[in-house]
């Protein structure tokens, strides 16, 4: 199929193709079963956290406010890319045009930057807690978490402003077909024929200095955490401590390998098989908002207790 030549004179007509899982088409209605269940998995498991943190007053806490706003945006890390992926497996549906595509890719990398700093913002709340207990819940307050995330989600958008319009101004000469199953930058600026040197200089050092200097923030953080604890007398003292944490570190290891795994085959894996970049891509999105819950509701006990709670009264009522 020869795609049509995309300019920004007829960009709004124009489509780039959506890619399959390359070489096995003829499985997507099979492959698209454990995708939708994650997809169903991951939109309950969110929704079911907000409306605990929301009812629950047990819940009323720093650290569970912090869970909320990482459960919106969880769902809104899956809710940007799975239908798209989800249209492709049972519909074909792969042609898409350039706004939406620049839409999509703009939401879909807001979401994620936004969803690495929740987790930065997760560790100074528990370096908080442990080390400064006696004025955790003055400094941490509603309204203070409340206005850290939307600094948070007003910084993440600010950051991919400036590409996502730059994409709109391009010449797109080059055959159409994206690497996965939604709309990435990366794969917008390689079918690109105008000169993408400042999207391409500017994505790399928006990932370095934003998720890189979350990482390094998250590791100084639990250094300083670790610090804390070995100072508590009582080996019990010690391992509730770091048991308050546990969550927390499985919930950025769920994010941060799939993304730094996808970041690298595609800026370092041009020959690497169009399979591994689809799989890698659909692991990155669907992975943190399907586990997230699930841990949180596995290793924290307030959320046990309170989903208890909840089918408790729902059977009595």
């Amino acid at each position: 199929m020869r795609m049509p030549i995309l300019t920004s004179a007829n960009s709004s007509s124009s489509a780039f193709l959506l890619m399959g899982f390359p070489g096995l088409e003829w499985a997507h209605r099979w492959i698209s079963l454990p995708i939708f269940l994650g997809y169903l998995v991951a939109l309950m498991g969110n929704a079911t956290i907000l409306h605990l943190v929301r009812t629950d007053p047990s819940l009323r806490q720093p650290m569970y406010y912090f869970l909320a706003i990482l459960a919106v945006t969880d769902l809104g890390l899956c809710m940007s890319s799975l239908p798209s992926v989800l249209g492709v497996l049972w519909f074909d549906a792969r042609a898409v045009g350039l706004v939406s595509c620049v839409l999509q890719q703009h939401l879909l990398h807001s979401v994620s930057f936004m969803e690495s700093a929740v987790l930065f913002a997760m560790a100074l709340d528990r370096l908080v807690a442990i080390r400064f207990p006696l004025h955790y819940a003055s400094a941490l307050s509603g309204p203070r978490v409340t206005l850290a995330g939307l600094v948070l989600g007003v910084r993440s958008a600010a950051i991919t402003t400036a590409p996502s319009l730059h994409l709109l101004k391009f010449d797109y000469c080059r055959r159409g077909a994206l690497s996965h199953a939604y709309c990435l930058h990366q794969d917008m600026i390689r079918l690109a024929c105008s000169d993408t040197r400042f999207n391409r200089i500017y994505g790399l050092c928006a990932i370095m200095l934003a998720m890189g200097s979350d990482v390094v923030f998250i590791q100084l953080s639990y250094t300083v955490i670790l610090r804390t604890v070995l100072a508590i007398a009582s080996a019990g003292g010690r391992l509730k401590a770091l048991n308050t944490c546990v969550s927390h570190i499985l919930a950025v290891l769920c994010f941060y390998v799939p993304v730094m795994g996808l970041s690298v085959v595609h800026r370092f894996g041009r020959h690497t098989p169009p399979l591994v970049h689809t799989l890698m891509g659909t692991v990155s999105v669907l992975f943190p908002p399907v586990m997230n819950p699930v841990i949180y509701s596995i290793k924290t006990q307030q959320i046990r207790r309170a989903i208890v709670r909840a089918i408790s009264l729902g059977k009595v009522q």
